[in-house]
């Protein structure tokens, strides 16, 4: 998902799930067996959006409709592969176009109202429907959804599609009531049922959003929570303080700068964990001089990303070569990622159509000290090439519908991958039909988009990589973004909090964590 305008603390030049921690003040308390019952508070830098999980491509919105709302299959918890959830298996046809989908028996809404093959065709219809809007680009390749059967359903393909079952574990995907139980989308999402273990419960907004836990849910006696609460705290030290005194159990996405602090002389643990996100500089080829790919190249090669990773992550980060991050099949470390290199900087300025400088500006969302920090570093250092930036800050709601708008200059981001397929982020970042004008820059390559094309249409492993290492390299050229970083996911939990985990892909699943007395 991407992170416009969101306080990114970016993904991983890690693999694999393990999380890291460090503890001041004694050892975490023993776990034990798991305790029902409590509310669970995170604290957060701000609010969700929107809960449409067809609509919504930011993370503070995500991580909490996907407690509500399931998709036939699931992510394992190291980031890179699937496994059936609301489906118990499928089959593939012999010319890999007919996919035949089993559903599990029993599994019941919020409302106490059976899902059946009804519910899953309406919900994917209804997201592949809104592919121009929202995340329907990733049903692409359906010709059409069947309910064969009260749990059978059947997916027919316009042609080949590898990433079919990684697209059907997207959240965009997941299921809900057959024709929104009578209401239109507007009205069901402004309180959204789903076969999770926590549905709708409250929400002021600015203030909280609360979840209760859905007694009814098919995975028996789960959750052990009574309730989630995510309150929007945005002052980073303020969250700080309310982790390590209690107000708080989980500070999501704490300031490197206090991150090692937080477990000083306190019951909470600083922990890490691997990651897939990505964080860059997104150039928009709407606005000049930036359809220029000289210029392009020339601010990409102009970015100190060692004083970046030293001043904003305090050197947890790495500097990012590719379009794809470390742990995201088919990443490749040999990309030709552009970095610091003063004489390709001026070489490629003096190529371009404004050899001696220009003006423009950095939008960055206001109250997110990492952005500012990185964004003052690329200021500085396109200064010394005669490009004079103005840093301008939005509130991360309008800085969000700015970018998404094509309204800006250059801007900073961030991707977090949400299935264990390439073809999410690559059809979005590269593909001007992929729902995004290539992740909002208007970058437009004939040859990106017929390697894209290529990639999600052969079922070969090994077509796949090459045709994904050769788009890898055709990207880092053309630098529609400038790679900064990739770092782990950091946070801040009470040791009161057992089970907390984050996936790669920046998710929480809650369904199994409880609280120690």
């Amino acid at each position: 998902m991407v992170t416009v305008g969101a306080l990114a603390v970016s993904g991983a030049a890690l693999s694999g799930c393990a999380s890291s921690s460090t503890k001041s003040g004694g050892a975490s308390k023993s776990a034990g067996a798991p305790v029902h019952g409590g509310n669970l508070t995170i604290a957060r830098a701000q609010d969700a959006k929107s809960m449409n999980n067809i609509l919504t491509f930011d993370n503070s919105s995500i991580f909490i409709f996907e407690q509500i709302m399931e998709p036939l299959f699931t992510v394992t918890a190291d980031g890179k592969a699937t496994k059936p959830l609301l489906a118990t298996g499928y089959k593939v046809s012999a010319d890999k176009k007919t996919y035949t989908i089993n559903l599990r028996k029993g599994v019941k809404f919020s409302t106490g109202k059976e899902m059946t093959s009804a519910d899953v065709k309406f919900s994917i219809d209804q997201d592949t429907k809104h592919a121009s809007t929202g995340w329907g680009f990733i049903n692409s390749a359906i010709q059409q959804v069947q309910a064969a059967g009260k749990y059978t359903v059947v997916i027919k393909l316009k042609h080949a599609w590898a990433p079919l079952i990684a697209d059907l574990a997207l959240f965009s995907n997941a299921i809900v009531p057959n024709n929104y139980d009578g209401k239109t989308m507007a009205e069901f999402y402004q309180a959204p049922v789903g076969t999770g273990p926590f549905k709708w419960g409250q929400w002021k907004r600015g203030e909280y959003l609360k979840l209760v836990a859905n007694t009814g849910y098919w995975q028996k006696g789960k959750p052990y929570l009574d309730s989630v609460t995510w309150n929007v705290v945005p002052d980073s030290n303020t969250r700080k303080l309310q982790v390590q005194g209690g107000q708080a159990d989980i500070d999501e996405y704490p300031d490197w700068s206090t991150f090692k602090s937080l477990g000083t002389g306190s019951n909470v643990i600083a922990k890490t964990f691997p990651s897939t996100e990505l964080d860059y500089l997104a150039f928009n080829e709407k606005k000049k001089p930036f359809q220029d790919v000289h210029v392009r190249r020339a601010i990409s090669a102009m970015i100190d990303r060692s004083a970046i990773n030293k001043a904003v992550l305090f050197g947890n980060g790495t500097p990012a070569n590719s379009l794809l991050m470390p742990g995201v099949p088919f990443y490749q470390k040999s990309t030709p990622g552009i970095m610091k290199n003063d004489a390709l900087a001026k070489k490629e300025l003096a190529a371009s159509s404004v050899p001696k400088g220009f003006s423009t500006t950095l939008l960055i969302p206001s109250g997110d000290a990492s952005k500012l920090s990185t964004a003052q570093i690329i200021q500085n250092d396109l200064q010394q090439y005669n490009i004079k930036v103005t840093i301008k800050q939005l509130d991360p709601t309008a800085n969000h519908n700015a970018q998404q708008n094509m309204q800006y200059d250059m801007g900073l981001s961030a991707w977090t991958m949400d299935i264990p397929d390439p073809d999410e982020w690559t059809s979005f970042a590269i593909d001007p039909d992929g729902g995004a004008k290539s992740a909002y820059t208007n970058y437009r390559s004939a040859e990106a988009i017929k390697l894209n094309r290529q990639a999600q249409q052969s079922v070969d492993h090994s077509t796949r990589a090459e045709l994904y290492n050769q788009l890898q390299d055709v990207v880092a050229h053309d630098a529609p973004f400038a790679f900064l970083y990739y770092a782990p996911y950091a946070y801040g939990v009470s040791d009161k909090v057992q089970n907390f985990n984050v996936t790669p892909l920046g998710n929480y699943p809650l369904t199994d964590v409880w609280k120690s007395k």
